[in-house]
C-alpha cells in the first residue's frame, strides 16, 4: 500500500529502533511518533500535465497476466507472491513489463488513465525491486536508498518516466497524493507487506477504477490487518496514524471513512465504541516462503 514510503525519510534517523516487523502501540488521542517522520503529500507540479480531451485506453494487459499467474491467495486472504520463483524465471518477463511502462508518454493521457498507470507502475517496480533483491524476509531490508541510515528502497531512483528518474516514494508523495487527493491510493499501492492492503490480483484501469477502489478499501478494512476489535478496543492498521491527513485528520474522520467501507456488524462496533486505541503493522513479505507465520 506504497510506504511503504510512511517512513523513507523518517527511518534515516530513526534507523530500525523504531519500528518493530509486528508492532501495537496504545494511542491517546490516535497518535504515535512514527505520525511525525511520515511523508506529507508534496506536489511535484510537473506531472500534474494531463489531457482532459483524451479517450486513449491504456493497455495494462501484460501486467494484468503477470498478476494473475503469480498471485495466491493464502488461508487468511493474504495475496502472496512467489519471489523466488520471480527471481529465478520470470525477472524478464517483469523487466519488460516495467520498460513498456515506464516508456508511455503519460502526460498525454486523461487523468483516470493517469491513475490507474501511476498505481500499476508503482506495484510493478516494487514487485520487481524485492524480486532483483530475493531473498530478504521484508522490503525493509532492501537498503538501497541514499543515507547513512537508510531502510528500504522507496528513495532510490528506480524507473524513469518522460526523461524523469523517479522513486517509489515520488509515485506515492509527489503524484498520486497530492494530485489525486483520495484516501483509497493507500488501498491501491502495495508495499510487499502482510500489513499492507493486498496487491490486487488485475491491473488498475482508467474504466473500472472507482469499482476497483471501492473494492480494496472494502477488503482492507472488513480485514484484521485493516481493522481489529479486542475486548472491546479497536485497533486500526499504521496507515490510518501514518497518513491521518489523508483520512481527515481525526479519530473521527478516520472512525467515519472505516465505517463507510465496513460491514454493517463492524460498522456498529466501531460506531458504539467510537475511539481508537493501537495500530499496528506488519512488515514480513507477502511471500509464499512467509506463508508459516507473519
Amino acid at each position: 500500500m506504497p510506504i511503504f514510503a510512511a517512513f523513507a525519510s523518517g527511518r534515516r534517523f530513526l534507523g530500525r529502533v523504531l519500528l518493530s516487523v509486528l508492532l501495537v502501540v496504545p494511542l491517546a488521542a490516535f497518535t504515535t511518533a512514527e505520525r511525525l517522520f511520515a511523508p506529507s503529500a508534496d506536489l511535484w507540479p510537473r506531472w500534474e500535465r494531463h489531457d482532459p480531451a483524451s479517450t486513449a485506453v491504456l493497455d495494462f494487459s501484460a501486467w494484468d497476466a503477470f498478476l494473475k499467474r503469480h498471485i495466491t491467495v493464502d488461508g487468511t486472504g493474504v495475496h502472496r507472491l512467489d519471489y523466488g520463483a520471480l527471481a529465478a524465471g520470470e525477472r524478464a518477463a517483469l523487466d519488460r513489463i516495467v520498460a513498456e511502462m515506464a516508456a508511455v508518454p503519460i502526460s498525454d493521457y486523461a487523468r483516470s488513465e493517469q491513475f490507474a498507470y501511476w498505481v500499476n507502475l508503482y506495484n510493478a517496480v516494487t514487485v520487481k525491486v524485492i524480486a532483483d533483491n530475493f531473498p530478504v524476509d521484508s522490503i525493509r531490508d532492501v537498503d538501497i536508498s541514499p543515507g547513512l541510515f537508510a531502510d528500504g528502497p522507496w528513495d532510490k531512483e528506480l524507473v524513469t518516466v518522460e526523461g524523469e528518474a523517479l522513486t517509489l516514494n515520488d509515485i506515492e508523495h509527489r503524484i498520486l497524493r497530492p494530485i489525486w487527493d483520495d484516501p483509497r491510493i493507500h488501498y491501491a499501492v502495495n508495499c510487499a507487506s502482510i500489513g499492507c492492503p493486498n496487491l490486487a490480483e488485475a491491473a488498475f484501469t482508467g474504466s473500472g477504477l472507482e469499482a476497483q477502489l471501492d473494492a480494496a478499501a472494502r477488503a482492507y478494512i472488513n480485514d484484521p490487518r485493516g481493522v481489529s476489535i479486542a475486548n472491546g478496543k479497536v485497533t486500526v492498521s499504521k496507515i490510518y496514524d501514518w497518513f491521518h491527513e489523508d483520512f481527515g485528520g481525526s479519530t473521527r474522520s478516520v472512525l467515519a471513512h472505516l465505517k463507510r467501507y465496513a460491514e454493517p456488524a463492524l460498522a456498529a462496533q466501531l460506531d458504539e465504541i467510537g475511539t481508537i486505541e493501537g495500530t499496528a503493522y506488519d512488515w514480513n513479505l507477502n511471500g509464499i516462503a512467509n506463508a508459516g507465520g507473519s
